[in-house]
């Protein structure tokens, strides 16, 4: 997670494209010029080649401040992570 944080930073989309599972990857990537203000990760873990990791990155757009809070999933394959998908977490998720 904190690799591909770094990627969206950084503008690596293509970094970003070959960490992203086939199944889900789009095509294209147009990253938005945003200033990044961090990324705190707050609950990983991981079960076999399965991960899930729920983070908050956040980031400043036109002044105005933008917080994601995602649950997202990520498999192993061929010794790397593949990043699948990611979720707003439920006000009782438990893991926060």
């Amino acid at each position: 997670m904190r690799s591909r944080y770094s990627a969206y930073v950084l503008g690596l989309i293509d970094y970003l494209l070959a960490t992203w599972h086939p199944s889900t990857a789009p095509g294209e990537l147009d990253l938005s010029p945003v200033k990044w203000l961090g990324l705190e990760v707050r609950h990983a873990q991981v079960t076999g080649d399965a991960g899930v990791v729920e983070f908050v990155a956040r980031w400043r757009d036109n002044g105005r401040g933008v917080r994601l809070h995602e649950i997202s999933r990520f498999v192993r394959e061929a010794g790397r992570w593949l990043y699948i998908d990611g979720t707003e977490p439920a006000a009782d998720s438990g893991l926060e």
